[in-house]
C-alpha cells in the first residue's frame, strides 16, 4: 500500500511540472494561435539560470530559504525576458501563418536558443544544492517521500487557481480572453491586441522558467532537458484541449499517474504508454477532453494553393532531369566526399517527397514523418542483420513495415486535422523512436544495429544509380498523380474539404490512400537510408529527421513540382559545410530557418520565378 501511496505523491509532484509547462504553452497558444515548439527552451532557460545562481555565481544564496526561492524567481523571469525578445522579433510575424510554418520557426528557435545557452553556461551539468528546510521526507509506511516534492504537489492547484482568477476576474484576463475569441473585433472597440499578446507570451514563458526553476533541487540542470519535456508537455496540452487550462490541468495529473505508474508495470515502455494514452483520448475525443470549438481555434485558412511545375513541356521536364543526372555523374567522379554527399541528399530528397504527397496534395500536416523513414530502415537493417536478407528483400520489409503501421494508425487518426494530426504523428514518432531505444534485445538500443552488407564495395556504383532513377520516378511519379483525377480529388478537398464532402467526395477515404503511398514511399527511404550506411541508430525516428524532411519542402517550396529537388540539395549541403566549419552550427541552422519561414514561407523557388519576366515564368514553372 504504501509503495502505491509513493508511487502517487510522485505522480502528482511531476504533474505539477508537466502543468506549469503546459498552461503557459496554452496560454500562448490560445491568443497568439501559435503552437510553441521552443517552449522547452524557456523551461531549460529558466533551470540553468536559476542553478548557476545559487552554484556558481552566488553559492550562499543556496543557504538560505527566501534567497533560494528569490533565485528560481529570477530564473522565472530571465526566462520571461527572452520570450519578449521572441515575440517581438519572432511570434508575432507569424501570426495568421499555416500551422506547419509556425512549429517550424518555433523548432528554428529552439535552435538558437540551445547554441545561445551553451555559449553562455557552457556544456556541463549543474547540481544545485537542496531546498534549505525542505531536504528531508517523511515517512510512509516503511518507506520515505521528499518533503520538497509534497510543496510541489500543493504547488499545482494553486498555480491553477491564481491562473483562473487572472483570466476570469481581472480586466486582463477579461480582454486576453477577448483576443482569443475575436481579436478583430477588440481592436475595433480601441483595445490594442499587441500588448495583450505580449502579455500572454512573458507569462507563459514565465511559468516554464518557473517550471524548470522548481525542478532544480531535484535534477541537475542540463542542455537536453529541453526536447525531454517539451514532448510530454505537447502531450499533456494537446490530451487536455489546446487552449484549455482546465484542460491542460487534469491532463497534467493524467499523464503524471500514467508516467508514474508506468515506471512500475512497464519499466521499458514509460514514454510509450503516454502516447499511447494521448491516442487513445484523441481517437476518442478528436479534440482533447476540453478542446475548443474548431471554429475558435483555427486562425485564418491557408489560401488555395496551386501545385506548380505540372505544365511544364516534356521538353523541359527531360532537360530537367538529363541536368539533375548529370549533375549526380560530376559529383560521382568527384570522388568519396561528393559521392557520400549526394547519396545522403537523393535518400532525403526522396524521404523529402513522400512527405510532399500528403503535405502538398492532401493538406495534412504531419510533424511525425520520421516513424514512417525509422520503420523503414529498421525493417532493413533487422531482414539484413537476423535473415540475411539481400537489397531488394530488405527493401520490401522495410516498405511492408510502414505499410502495415499506416493502415493501423492511419485508420485511427484519419479525422484529425491541423496541429492535432501533427502531434499524433509526433506521438507515432516517439513511440518508434523510443522503442528502438528501449527495445535492447532487438535493436541494439542506443548503439543501434551496424556491420550491414546490404551494398557491397562491387555493388556501389549500381545502388547509387538505382538511387538517382529512384529520385526521379519519384518526382515524375508526383507529376503524374498530381495531374490525375486523385490528385485533382486530393487538391480540392485539401482547399475547400466541406464543398468536397458535399460534392460527394470520399474525403476520408482519399485522405486515408495518400497517407499509406506516402507511409510506404518514407520507408522505403529509409531502407535506402539504412543500405547507405551500413547503420541505423534511433536517431532516424527522431524529431529532427522529420524536421528534415519539413525544411527540404519548406527550402524548395512545398507546392513545387522541383521543390524537393531543391531543397534536399541545399539542406545537405549546407549542413556538411556548417557541420565541418561553424562550431555553433545548430544556432546558426536555427536563425536561417526563422529568416526563411518570416521571409520566404514559400520556399526559394517562387523567389526565383518572381526574377524572371513574368511571360517566361509562366511558361516555365507552370
Amino acid at each position: 500500500m504504501s509503495d502505491f501511496v509513493l508511487q502517487l505523491l510522485g505522480g502528482l509532484s511531476y504533474a505539477t511540472t508537466l502543468f506549469l509547462m503546459a498552461s503557459g504553452l496554452s496560454l500562448i497558444f490560445g491568443v497568439t494561435r501559435i503552437v510553441n515548439f521552443a517552449h522547452g527552451s524557456f523551461f531549460m532557460l529558466g533551470a540553468l539560470f536559476a542553478a548557476h545562481w545559487v552554484t556558481n555565481w552566488f553559492p550562499s544564496w543556496g543557504e538560505s530559504a527566501p534567497l533560494y526561492l528569490l533565485a528560481m524567481l529570477l530564473g522565472a523571469a530571465c526566462a520571461a525576458a527572452a520570450g519578449a525578445l521572441a515575440e517581438f522579433f519572432l511570434l508575432r510575424r507569424m501570426l495568421g501563418a499555416p500551422e506547419l510554418y509556425q512549429l517550424v520557426a518555433t523548432f528554428g528557435l529552439s535552435l538558437a536558443m540551445h547554441d545561445a545557452m551553451l555559449w553562455s553556461f557552457g556544456p556541463g551539468e549543474v547540481f544545485a544544492p537542496r531546498f534549505p528546510g525542505l531536504s528531508g521526507a517523511i515517512a510512509i509506511g516503511p518507506n520515505f517521500f521528499p518533503s520538497y516534492q509534497l510543496v510541489l504537489i500543493a504547488l499545482g492547484p494553486l498555480v491553477w487557481l491564481g491562473l483562473h482568477l487572472l483570466l476570469k476576474h481581472s480586466l486582463f484576463g477579461l480582454r486576453l480572453r477577448s483576443a482569443t475569441q475575436d481579436p478583430q473585433m477588440l481592436a475595433a472597440l480601441g483595445v490594442n491586441p499587441k500588448p495583450l499578446m505580449l502579455g500572454a507570451v512573458v507569462l507563459g514563458c514565465a511559468l516554464a522558467g518557473l517550471g524548470g526553476a522548481l525542478l532544480m533541487p531535484r535534477e541537475p540542470a542540463n542542455l537536453q532537458m529541453d526536447m525531454s519535456v517539451i514532448v510530454e508537455t505537447f502531450v499533456v496540452v494537446v490530451t487536455g484541449g489546446l487552449g484549455s487550462i482546465g484542460g491542460a490541468f487534469l491532463a497534467a495529473v493524467l499523464i503524471g499517474l500514467v508516467h508514474a505508474f508506468g515506471i512500475i508495470w512497464f519499466p521499458q515502455s514509460t514514454l510509450v504508454l503516454v502516447f499511447l494514452t494521448m491516442a487513445v483520448v484523441l481517437v476518442w475525443r478528436p479534440l482533447g477532453l476540453f478542446g475548443l470549438k474548431p471554429s475558435v481555434i483555427h486562425g485564418p485558412r491557408e489560401a488555395a494553393q496551386i501545385f506548380r511545375g505540372l505544365a511544364i513541356s516534356a521538353g523541359w521536364n527531360s532537360l530537367f532531369a538529363f541536368v539533375f543526372a548529370l549533375l549526380c555523374l560530376l559529383a560521382w567522379l568527384g570522388g568519396p566526399y561528393w559521392q557520400t554527399l549526394v547519396a545522403d541528399a537523393l535518400v532525403l530528397m526522396i524521404f523529402g517527397l513522400s512527405l510532399q504527397l500528403i503535405l502538398a496534395l492532401g493538406g495534412l500536416v504531419s510533424f511525425g514523418h520520421a516513424a514512417f523513414f525509422g520503420l523503414g530502415a529498421y525493417g532493413a537493417a533487422l531482414s539484413n542483420s537476423l535473415w540475411g536478407a539481400n537489397l531488394p528483400l530488405a527493401l520490401a520489409t522495410g516498405c511492408a513495415a510502414a505499410l502495415v503501421v499506416a493502415l493501423l494508425f492511419g485508420a485511427a487518426v484519419i479525422r484529425s486535422n491541423g496541429v492535432y494530426l501533427a502531434m499524433l504523428s509526433l506521438a507515432l514518432a516517439q513511440v518508434i523512436w523510443a522503442g528502438a531505444t528501449q527495445w535492447v534485445d532487438l535493436t541494439g538500443g542506443d548503439n543501434g544495429i551496424i556491420g550491414l552488407t546490404l551494398v557491397s564495395p562491387f555493388s556501389r556504383p549500381f545502388f547509387y544509380t538505382g538511387l538517382v532513377g529512384l529520385a526521379l520516378l519519384a518526382v515524375f511519379g508526383l507529376r503524374l498523380l498530381a495531374r490525375s483525377v486523385l490528385g485533382g480529388a486530393l487538391q480540392a478537398l485539401r482547399d475547400a474539404p466541406l464543398r468536397a464532402a458535399a460534392s460527394g467526395l470520399p474525403v476520408g477515404w482519399l485522405k486515408y490512400r495518400i497517407f499509406v503511398v506516402s507511409a510506404v514511399l518514407a520507408g522505403l527511404a529509409g531502407g535506402l537510408f539504412a543500405a547507405n550506411k551500413g547503420a541505423v541508430f534511433p536517431t532516424v525516428a527522431s524529431v529532427s529527421t522529420s524536421v528534415d524532411a519539413l525544411l527540404v519542402l519548406l527550402l524548395g517550396g512545398v507546392h513545387q513540382l522541383w521543390g524537393a529537388v531543391v531543397g534536399s540539395s541545399l539542406l545537405s549541403y549546407a549542413s556538411a559545410v556548417l557541420g565541418r566549419e561553424v562550431t555553433y552550427w545548430r544556432g546558426l541552422l536555427g536563425v536561417l530557418i526563422m529568416i526563411l519561414m518570416v521571409s520566404a514561407p514559400s520556399g526559394l523557388l517562387p523567389l526565383l520565378a518572381r526574377l524572371r519576366p513574368k511571360q517566361g515564368a509562366e511558361k516555365v514553372l507552370g
